[in-house]
């Protein structure tokens, strides 16, 4: 018997992903420390693309700054001001603004609170077969392979 989804749901009720990274140590206790997930599209049975909603904690970061070569990412933000830290540098962000970040572009990206309130910001990616993600400041790569991302250090050796 199949589990029935629901139709909706406040999605202050979904609870927190189970594991918060999926990423190697050390970059899974830093992630893991400064944010909750809760992945909202997972419980409505979507495969196609993620829709999360995260809180970044103060002094937390939502990823560590990475770049897609085939999955686009956007964000809008709730609440809160977080800085965006991409190639082209840092910029201020406030509730109300979003931001996307083509795949392929090289772009690297990430989240970062620096102020000692919550971040509450909403997160929609594609799940694209064969998404490769660069980091450019870690050694660290990833592919996505069956579902899932598979994690080795830039010369291919595994976490």
């Amino acid at each position: 018997m199949s589990q029935r989804k629901p139709i909706a749901i406040l999605a202050a009720d979904v609870p927190p992903r189970a594991r918060q990274s999926y990423a190697p140590e050390p970059f899974a206790s830093l992630l893991s420390a400064g944010r909750i997930k809760h992945t909202l599209g997972d419980l409505f049975g979507l495969t196609n693309f993620g829709v999360n909603i995260t809180r970044i904690r103060p002094r937390g970061v939502t990823a560590l700054r990475h770049a897609h070569t085939k999955q686009d990412e956007f964000i809008y933000v709730i609440e809160g001001r977080p800085t965006l830290v991409t190639n082209e540098g840092r910029t201020q962000l406030a509730a109300g603004m979003c931001a996307g970040f083509p795949a392929g572009t090289g772009d690297a990206h990430q989240l970062v609170n620096e102020t000692d309130e919550d971040v509450l910001y909403l997160e929609v990616g594609d799940r694209t077969p064969g998404d490769e993600v660069t980091y450019p400041d870690d050694d660290l790569r990833a592919e996505f392979v069956d579902g899932v991302f598979r994690f080795t250090h830039k010369d291919g050796t595994p976490y």
